[in-house]
């Protein structure tokens, strides 16, 4: 016989919850979890916090204190958006088998309250469709999809929704949908014509605001000089911006710092270390656990269009110049274009992307520092906490008799 009962204020267990990327390209999915995680373990009561992060580079972050991380073995993303093993000799659904049989016992054994899912109801390759479903058949946790601001066009996000049975598993196993963003700025929901049923789940929290991350953050080694900073997250796909920055003319008196990533082609970065080891005014680091002081401390900060990497800047009200990744998705350019025609940042296309366009850019007037700020609702991280607060303390506790 079974039965369930609920939680009650006199339980002595902590609360639990879990957060997942899935991370086959750049850092984008693994930080906006670490920011989550740090913003749950400032509750009262804080809930235990176990990230599940799909590179390798996971272990290498900062993790907010009293959160843990379940690092899965790697997937890596072609320029088309297909997938393979970055590391091990597997084939695609050999290390898929392998990833979600090693979510399922994790999150079995951990048996959460909440969980968390970043931007892919299924999770990479279909590998949350059975570690879910064994959860729901549980019936003890609650399950959120998160998702950013922008995903795609209406029409690639819809047929790919379809294509994907999204729809079906957020009937299935999802009870809310977390968006990151101002529907003011991109309403998501009508943009994409979801429906009646994804609204009802659906809540808008606002952006998130970055400089949590600030408190107890390590200092970084910056240059005494005004510096302009050129940032492309992992680098796989960042050599291109990179390569146009080595060689663009700097204001007087400003140094370039390069941040490259741990991902970005041998090649590539061999042709940007040499660039930059002739030039006196530049330096090249390849990785920081935490660049957000070096972002903070910057004059003006030059970086792809990914979600993480624009709040960033909105946050710290930095001059941004963004280039938007313009293939496989449209994600960055709808974003950027949007910010661009606000006067929040300035924008360069791939395709006009010179040294000269830079130097250009660098001369002249800076974008609006600031505008985004007031522009766009940045509350994301206080509604993320009442809303956690409010599924915890629904969240059921099964009993087998």
């Amino acid at each position: 016989m079974r039965h369930q009962a609920f939680d009650t204020a006199g339980s002595t267990r902590q609360k639990r919850v879990v957060l997942y990327s899935h991370d086959t390209l750049g850092f984008g999915h693994l930080r906006r979890n670490m920011l989550l995680a740090g913003a749950l373990k400032r509750m009262d009561p804080a809930p235990d916090v176990l990230m599940i992060a799909g590179m390798q580079e996971a272990g290498a972050f900062n993790l907010p204190e009293g959160v843990d991380v379940l690092t899965l073995p790697a997937y890596g993303k072609r320029s088309d958006g297909s997938y393979h093993a970055r590391s091990l000799g597997l084939d695609l659904r050999d290390l898929a088998r392998l990833r979600s049989d090693t979510i399922k016992g994790a999150l079995l054994a951990y048996d959460p309250d909440l969980v968390i899912v970043d931007n892919v109801p299924r999770g990479a390759q279909s590998e949350l469709d059975r570690p879910l479903a064994a959860l729901r058949k549980r019936g003890r946790a609650k399950i959120v999809l998160g998702l950013r601001d922008v995903i795609d066009t209406a029409e690639t996000v819809r047929a790919q929704w379809l294509l994907r049975r999204n729809f079906a598993a957020l009937r299935d196993w999802f009870d809310e949908v977390w968006i990151y963003g101002d529907p003011a700025f991109f309403d998501l929901v009508s943009e994409y014509a979801f429906g009646d049923e994804f609204a009802a789940k659906a809540h808008f929290l606002g952006y998130l605001d970055q400089r949590a991350r600030l408190y107890g953050a390590a200092p970084v080694d910056a240059p005494a000089d005004p510096y302009i900073l050129c940032a492309v997250g992992g680098g796989r796909d960042g050599a291109a911006l990179c390569r146009a920055f080595a060689d663009s003319t700097l204001p007087a008196g400003h140094r370039g710092i390069i941040l490259t990533g741990t991902q970005m082609p041998a090649a590539a970065r061999t042709y940007i270390e040499a660039r930059v080891a002739a030039r006196p005014d530049m330096e090249l680091v390849d990785f920081l656990p935490e660049p957000l002081p070096l972002m903070q401390g910057a004059a003006r900060i030059i970086a792809m269009g990914g979600y993480n990497t624009v709040t960033e800047a909105l946050s710290l009200r930095r001059p941004t110049l963004i280039v938007p990744r313009t293939k496989p998705r449209l994600e960055q350019l709808l974003r950027a274009e949007r910010l661009a025609a606000k006067g929040a940042i300035g924008m360069i296309l791939p395709d006009h992307l010179t040294p000269a366009t830079l130097s250009k850019w660098m001369a002249g007037p800076p974008p609006s520092a600031g505008l985004g700020q007031s522009m766009l609702d940045m509350g994301g991280l206080d509604r993320m906490q009442s809303r956690a607060a409010l599924l915890l303390n629904q969240s059921v506790l099964e009993v087998v008799a």
